[in-house]
Order: structure tokens, then C-alpha cells, then sequence
């Protein structure tokens, strides 16, 4: 199959914290603590009070969630609009999910319409596919949890 047919198998939704079901909450931190904890090897609190504020952007295959980010509009966690928790299971990788769910992302927040900028808490490894999408660095690059990171923002067009 490729990446087209296979990206458009895929259902892609957005919710609130209170729209999530249990069974969604269920998979969302499931699918983050898979990668984020042990895949990277990166003990940290992954829960940090934050979903509640958050959009949830789920990318689903047969039912079961492959794909995901959480969306902030500006003000909430930062001055700008924001994306993170970016991820793709591990067995759905190499597909192009990441890009399609990107481009959801900033798309969601561009159509809320207030939005002049976004900003990502880059893993540096990933940068470049974040400059694909015109993010470009903001910050020196810096350790979280372990890992190497750099901010990262685009300017949204109107």
C-alpha cells in the first residue's frame, strides 16, 4: 500500500479533555508513557497538568491510535500557540504519519484564527523535519529529561 492510501486509512480527530473517553485517555498515555518513558529511556512525570488545557489531536487506524499531539492555543503554556507530545507508535512509523499529523496540527491552529505563531519544544534529532514545516530555531539547543532539545517557531501566514 502506499503512503497515500495508507494515510488516508487513517481517522484523525480532535478533542478536548472532557470529550476524550476513558478508553482514549486510556490509549493517549499509554502511547506516551511507550515512547517517552521507556522507548527513550527518559524517566519523567508525564502527566504534568497540562492535558486538561490541551486539544487532543488523535490519528486512529482500525480504532487504534497511532498518532498523536496535544494543542494549545497561545497564552496557555506559553505566549504563543503550541504543539507537543508529537508522536508515532513505533510499528506505524516510516508510513508518513508524522507529516500528516504535523500538518493537522498546524492546521487545527491556524483555523482558530487568533493564532500569529506556534512554538515546539523540538527534540533536536528532529529538526529538520520541523524546519520542513517552516519552524525555525529560537532557542541554543538544551537538555530536558535527558534528552537534547531546541524551541523552535513558525510564523502563521494570514
Amino acid at each position: 500500500m502506499n503512503r497515500r492510501k495508507e494515510n488516508e486509512c487513517m481517522n484523525w480527530t480532535v478533542k478536548s479533555f472532557k470529550q476524550l473517553s476513558t478508553e482514549e485517555l486510556y490509549e493517549i498515555i499509554r502511547l506516551r508513557i511507550e515512547v517517552f518513558v521507556v522507548e527513550q529511556q527518559c524517566p519523567y512525570q508525564e502527566l504534568d497538568e497540562k492535558d486538561q488545557q490541551a486539544f487532543h489531536l488523535l490519528g486512529k487506524e482500525n480504532g487504534e491510535l497511532k498518532a498523536y499531539s496535544r494543542l494549545f492555543e497561545s497564552g496557555v503554556v506559553a505566549e504563543d500557540a503550541s504543539i507537543g507530545r508529537v508522536i508515532v507508535k513505533e510499528s506505524a512509523r516510516g508510513k508518513g504519519y508524522g507529516q500528516v499529523l504535523l500538518s493537522h496540527s498546524i492546521e487545527y491552529l491556524e483555523k482558530r484564527g487568533e493564532e500569529k505563531s506556534i512554538l515546539i519544544h523540538a527534540q533536536q534529532y528532529l529538526e529538520r523535519f520541523y524546519q520542513s514545516f517552516g519552524f525555525d530555531p529560537i532557542s541554543e539547543v538544551y537538555l530536558l529529561d535527558g534528552i537534547d532539545h531546541l524551541d523552535m517557531r513558525r510564523r502563521l501566514t494570514r
